[in-house]
């Protein structure tokens, strides 16, 4: 995903045209920096590979010049502090601001929070100390942290428990730094605890701090309950964060089933002015697939 390059100019040849179909040349085509996205799209490393084949630095060029103003990078924390101040000072350079990255704690989904076992949550704390160190060093605000399993020999509610009592701790490292680690759930695999938006908004009232709130993904929710808006609605105030993903597919919008122009704009009418993390595959491959990629996200940016 690590990958250089950044391509200034290229002739409007006919295999060019033919890639890009009736869309509109993206800025690299015309020699110039397209137009800024109104809202605050935030790509991830290896979206734009073979536009920008070579690494961090050039394809963080890229999509500056392709109008995305923030960075998406889930495996931040795992870089090394060469490749984050690279990143960090490129981004300062391009005026672009980082998205969340994982508090990973190795394999965070089996190793849970719901156990109340005291090795978890050490383990937990310690990955959210090392996280502060970074995300000043990245210049990040939000953190992603996924509780973990479920802990099938306890009551839902002594499960619900722990996580409350885990976060809270959480909250106590980061709210001294004005850093929010943002929970999200989940639709990957049945036995993962957090999947639905009312109960990370019911464990957010509990542990009662601005440095826990929810990372609203909507692929996931998608999945897991649908009725978007109002779900959103009714969850709107402990809402950070926001990530993106077509469904089925988990794909860009438009691939799939989800009216991401309507969601967008209910989402922009209500004030949001945060990240929204592009955590999803390309639909197709290649340089044809990124340049449909950005045309699908210039069809629903707002107006």
């Amino acid at each position: 995903m690590e990958r250089r390059g950044f391509i200034k100019k290229i002739g409007l040849g006919s295999a060019v045209l033919s890639a890009a179909g009736t869309m509109s040349l993206p800025a690299f085509a015309q020699d110039k920096k397209a137009a800024p996205f109104k809202m605050d799209f935030a790509p991830h490393f290896g979206m734009f590979k073979n536009h920008a084949p070579g690494g961090f630095a050039d394809e963080l060029k890229f999509m500056a010049d392709q109008g995305f103003q923030s960075l998406e990078d889930n495996g931040m924390l795992g870089r090394s502090v060469a490749d984050q101040e690279l990143i960090a000072k490129t981004m300062s350079d391009l005026g672009m601001r980082m998205g969340v990255f994982v508090v990973d704690g190795g394999d965070n989904w089996k190793v849970s929070l719901t156990t109340g076992k005291q090795e978890f949550l050490d383990k937990f704390l310690e990955t959210c100390r090392r996280s502060v160190e970074v995300a000043k060093r990245v210049n990040a605000k939000w953190m992603t942290v996924v509780p973990g399993y479920f802990e099938r020999n306890l009551p839902i509610g002594v499960q619900t428990g722990n996580v409350i009592e885990a976060l809270k701790r959480g909250a106590e490292i980061f709210e001294p730094h004005g850093l929010t680690m943002v929970l999200e759930p989940l639709s990957d695999n049945p036995d993962l605890f957090l999947r639905h938006a009312d109960q990370t908004y019911m464990i957010c009232k509990a542990v009662g701090s601005p440095s826990c709130k929810i990372l609203y993904d909507i692929y996931h929710m998608q999945r897991n309950e649908g009725n978007l808006i109002a779900t959103m609605d009714k969850t709107w105030s402990e809402i950070a964060y926001i990530q993106i993903g077509d469904n089925p597919g988990r794909k860009e919008p438009g691939t799939g089933e989800i009216n991401y122009s309507n969601v967008f704009k209910w989402i922009h009418e209500k004030g949001f002015t945060g990240v929204m993390g592009m955590e999803h595959g390309n639909a197709k491959p290649g340089k044809e697939g990124e340049l449909a990629l950005i045309e699908a996200y210039r069809k629903v940016d707002i107006a």
